[in-house]
């Protein structure tokens, strides 16, 4: 179950907007607080996103068990095309380096708003909801105890979180070493934010339509 949650744990982490998020709080003048509640709330989005639809997807099943329900292979199989309209959406713009208002104003946040953008990028933002929805329509549907489960929610979490994670702890540690390289990788994923979101939601839509016909 995990190796079939794990590609979509890496299409959350390799999105690229919370990626930049983080970078540009890391290097505004309230780094240190607001990096760590965005983490904080980053990682709770994803955990609730997952959570919940894993507990919804449980209820949705056939009369046989042993075999997958058909409501939960068309779940799948709906789940992947949004995913591939999504993909072809963000390569049509492409060419677009345009940022969102809103990160503008990141310099401004206080700690408790930038835990509530990062629980809202997780579990609220169109993108990486279907990923997560679909990573939790995975793993409730499958014919496991509670504690895989959980413990494939848990692996899902910090794979979904490590991008976020990583640069927000290693900026504790070594911040000044840091600052030129985060400068450099927030330029890029800004210039190439719909590209990287295109391919990645490609290749995860692609996964999901595929685990959809297995159970046809």
């Amino acid at each position: 179950m995990v190796g079939d949650v794990l590609p979509l744990a890496v299409g959350v982490a390799l999105s690229p907007i919370p990626i930049v998020v983080a970078i540009l709080m890391l290097l505004s003048a309230h780094a240190g607080g607001t990096s760590i509640g965005f983490g904080i709330g980053w990682v709770a989005g994803i955990f609730a996103a997952v959570g919940i639809v894993t507990l919804l997807s449980g209820s949705i099943g056939g009369t046989d068990d042993s075999e997958p329900s058909a409501a939960r292979t068309w779940i799948k199989i709906g789940l992947g095309v949004v995913l591939l309209v999504l993909a072809f959406g963000q390569w049509r713009n492409r060419a677009d380096p345009s940022v969102p208002k809103w990160m503008q104003a990141i310099d401004q946040l206080t700690v408790p708003k930038a835990a509530g953008l990062g629980f809202a990028l997780a579990a609220v933002n169109p993108k990486n909801l279907l990923l997560c929805v679909s990573a939790g329509v995975l793993i409730g549907g499958a014919d496991t105890s509670v504690v895989a489960e959980l413990t494939a929610l848990i692996v899902f979490t910090l794979i979904a979180a490590a991008s976020v994670l990583i640069p927000v702890i290693g900026y504790a540690v070594a911040a000044d070493r840091l600052r030129p390289a985060l400068d450099s990788l927030k330029n890029w994923l800004q210039a190439n934010n719909h590209m990287v979101m295109a391919i990645v939601l490609l290749v995860m839509g692609a996964a999901v339509i595929g685990k959809g016909i297995n159970g046809l």
